[in-house]
């Protein structure tokens, strides 16, 4: 075996060992409340310049089922410059759920979403709070099903988002969404986590005001993994993501490349804060993709064989999930998925290592 093979290897090794623990972690299941039990709930959409996507959306949130004395629906106008903010006061008109807030001043050292998610929920009432986004449209069942999952002990719980799939590029995102996620909800699930996404999760108010607010936490650019992570280290509550048809969310996928690569920055500058274990998460993978990356340069018949068990490898861990949440993997959104995510995997740290600037929404962070 030449050292490259062995190389491969134990990188191979080591990532199927972590995909198993992810799968595992990410198949947990847990026990749900009655729907007399269902708490209080204020949904909370933070638009800034959506005039293309706000009436979907708030389309979607309108055919919400749940107690109509137990939700309330809050769009916070983020400063739009577009017409989005007539487009909201123009939909909701007459509709007693939804409220719409301009944020009139910063909270503190607050900026940018997390500034308009604080305002917001300083306005609300309900005894958890859920979050999506402008660009994102909900299954009906979407706060039923996550209140579900609120016993006494539970302070978080997350979902996943997959991106519409029309084209190639767009199939990609969804899956690379849909991989991150399963990887994020196996290490929440056995305790370590490590990511979640701002436009499918939820948190107790309790434990909000136990963190002190977004206002207490340091700014992030990645604002909702900064408040699951408060939230863990609480030590005291659970926090989880199940895999659920009805708590998935489907979003908008970024429309050119330049927009993808600002989302990859800001979530690569957000993830810098994980611990160590977050940054092992990563090594199996990433060991896996420079072997191949540089196969042509040490091929061998067995070396060869390796790179096809890792693509074989990220199907047989990805496709369980689409089973689950009744989508359909698409055999080459998959293979654009892979030659993606080979890439990215790999220059993503010299891309933030060197500055942490991002551009996102019109905004400099």
């Amino acid at each position: 075996m030449t050292a490259f093979e062995l190389f491969f290897l134990i990188g191979l090794s080591l990532y199927l060992i972590q995909l198993f623990v992810f799968t595992i972690g990410a198949s947990a299941k847990y026990k749900k409340i009655k729907e007399e039990q269902y708490p209080t709930a204020s949904l909370i959409v933070a638009a800034r310049n959506e005039e293309s996507n706000i009436i979907e959306c708030l389309c979607t949130l309108d055919k919400l089922e749940y107690p109509s004395n137990k939700l309330e629906i809050i769009i916070v106008n983020d400063h739009s410059t577009d017409n989005t903010g007539a487009l909201i006061d123009e939909f909701i008109k007459g509709k007693e759920r939804f409220k719409c807030f301009v944020p009139d001043e910063p909270i503190g050292n607050l900026k940018g979403k997390t500034n308009a998610l604080a305002y917001a929920i300083k306005k609300s009432v309900g005894e958890i709070i859920l979050t999506t986004d402008a660009d994102c449209r909900v299954n009906p069942n979407w706060v039923k099903t996550i209140a579900s999952y609120y016993q006494d002990n539970v302070a978080f719980v997350g979902g996943y988002t997959y991106q519409k799939a029309d084209t190639i590029f767009g199939g990609m995102q969804g899956i690379d969404f849909l991989y991150l996620l399963t990887v994020g909800a196996g290490v929440m699930n056995i305790g370590k986590p490590s990511g979640c996404i701002g436009n499918n999760m939820s948190f107790s108010r309790k434990a909000y005001d136990e963190i002190g607010g977004y206002e207490n936490l340091p700014f992030s650019i990645t604002e909702d993994f900064n408040l699951l992570k408060a939230i863990h280290e609480l030590k005291k509550y659970k926090v989880l993501t199940p895999i659920e048809e009805d708590i998935l969310v489907v979003s908008e996928p970024c429309l050119t490349w330049k927009t993808l690569y600002w989302q990859k920055k800001r979530w690569g500058v957000g993830g810098m804060k994980n611990d160590w274990f977050g940054y092992f998460t990563m090594l199996g993978g990433y060991l896996s993709h420079i072997a191949i990356v540089l196969l042509p340069f040490f091929f061998t018949t067995l070396s060869l064989y390796l790179a096809v068990s890792k693509i074989m490898l990220d199907y047989f861990f990805i496709s369980p999930v689409f089973s689950k949440l009744n989508l359909k993997l698409k055999l080459r959104h998959f293979l654009a998925f892979e030659i993606y995510f080979i890439i990215y995997v790999l220059i993503l740290p010299f891309i933030v290592l060197p500055n942490r600037k991002v551009m996102w929404k019109g905004r400099e962070f």
